[in-house]
């Protein structure tokens, strides 16, 4: 009896996407699995393909090399601060630019969408002459400020706004007398929660990773935030590598148990008024 191949294809397609899945989730399971071997055993042949016992050791070592509590929690609150500052401008930007009615309407949404076109590298050298002038080298109000109205989180509110939210809605509740703010905060705000979740939880990764961000304008070990801070523990020479895995793979847990809760919030917020 021979298998038709119209029902060995999802087969073939779910074999497939499983080793796909193993390739991807590997990294991820030896990096868990080195944090708890010393750096003689990691590099030993065979390496080790299961958990140890040198944990502790690692995370022993690893704090006493930096300031690992105090980077984890700075990178917690620049993160959060991030997040929370992105999602109030940016929807308020979107619900202007999709709602309401004012000269150069079109020619301000072209200039801030040209923005994403521009490379990021190009905004270090006159980021870090702001921020000296300013006052905010090494403080963490340095890293969340300027980016909390990105261009592409004014897009996405924009866009949510548009095809979710009736401007007769709107409209009803000026005619009730209710404030342009009051609109926004008790009306637009509400119905925003799918855009929100999404672009809160894009923020809050991209903020967690962010890496030339602390470069630039961090100088002591204390204000690091967990990028910067296991970077600066690898040398030439004498780089602890089971205490780096465990620092990287504890930084690495809060962002597994955010996808895992909102990985379904996030597809839904970036396919919402896709299909009609």
């Amino acid at each position: 009896m021979t298998i038709s191949s119209g029902r060995m294809a999802p087969w073939a397609a779910y074999v497939l996407v499983g080793i796909g899945a193993l390739i991807m989730l590997a990294p991820f399971y030896f990096m868990f699995v080195f944090a708890s071997h010393s750096r003689t055993e990691i590099f030993s042949l065979p390496p080790p393909l299961f958990f140890g016992d040198w944990l502790q050791q690692n995370i022993d070592i690893l704090t006493g090399r930096i300031p690992f509590w105090r980077n984890l929690g700075l990178s917690l609150y620049v993160a959060l601060a991030s997040t929370a500052l992105t999602l109030l401008f940016c929807s308020m930007g979107g619900y202007a630019f999709a709602l309401f009615e004012f000269r150069f309407k079109r020619p301000l949404f072209t200039l801030v969408m040209a923005t994403m076109l521009l490379p990021s590298f190009l905004g270090m050298i006159p980021t870090f002459m702001i921020m000296d002038v300013f006052g905010w080298i090494d403080q963490p109000r340095a890293l969340y400020i300027p980016g909390a109205a990105s261009a592409f989180g004014i897009f996405l509110m924009r866009q949510f706004v548009s095809s979710s939210i009736p401007r007769e809605l709107v409209e009803a509740a000026r005619m009730d007398g209710c404030g342009e703010f009051g609109i926004y905060w008790r009306i637009v705000l509400p119905l925003l929660g799918p855009a929100l979740g999404t672009l809160g939880l894009i923020t809050f990764i991209a903020s967690w990773n962010n890496f030339i961000g602390p470069l630039i304008v961090m100088r002591s070990p204390e204000m690091y935030t967990l990028p910067l801070a296991l970077r600066s523990m690898q040398s030439p020479v004498n780089t602890e590598w089971g205490a780096l895995m465990a620092g990287s793979a504890i930084a690495t847990l809060p962002l597994l148990v955010l996808f895992a809760l909102s990985s379904r919030q996030l597809i839904s917020g970036l396919t919402t008024g896709a299909v009609k």
